[in-house]
């Protein structure tokens, strides 16, 4: 798996799930079952977000590049 998360963020995010769980579900799951879950996620899903954050940053700066001709462009006197 390319996609990793630091510890911090991982943590927080398996801390988040486990109270979801506990929460929505009525289902108390251990920290390690949580883990496993977050790294199923990300091993699932993980990839075709990051793809996608890609794609949508490209169109953005292309967009923004397009914008440099019309907003910046100085006319030359002849």
């Amino acid at each position: 798996m390319r996609i990793k998360l630091d510890d911090e963020r991982k943590n927080r995010i398996v801390g988040a799930l486990m109270a979801f769980s506990a929460s929505e579900f009525d289902e108390k799951i251990s920290e390690f079952r949580a883990t496993a879950l977050v790294d199923f996620m990300l091993r699932q899903i993980g990839p075709s977000q990051y793809n996608q954050g890609v794609a949508d940053a490209r169109k953005y700066m292309a967009e923004k590049i397009e914008e440099l001709d019309t907003e910046f462009f100085e006319p030359e006197e002849s």
